[in-house]
């Protein structure tokens, strides 16, 4: 299984095409059926998120 950490605010389009691309890269590197592909998404509040210091929240100016 992938896990992926992302943060919040994608939409389920772009989550959709990341869960295909990545499952497309796993299956011709690893040389797998795509069945055998798990993708796991992770979506993290900014505010749990944290980059040189503050959250993302804070860095944003609580965009």
């Amino acid at each position: 299984m992938l896990q992926v950490s992302i943060l919040e605010g994608r939409t389920p389009e772009q989550k959709e095409e990341l869960i295909a691309r990545l499952t497309a890269t796993i299956t011709e590197t690893l040389s797998v059926k795509p069945e055998s592909v798990r993708v796991l998404i992770q979506e993290m509040p900014k505010t749990n998120w944290g980059i040189a210091g503050q959250s993302v929240a804070k860095r944003d100016g609580g965009k």
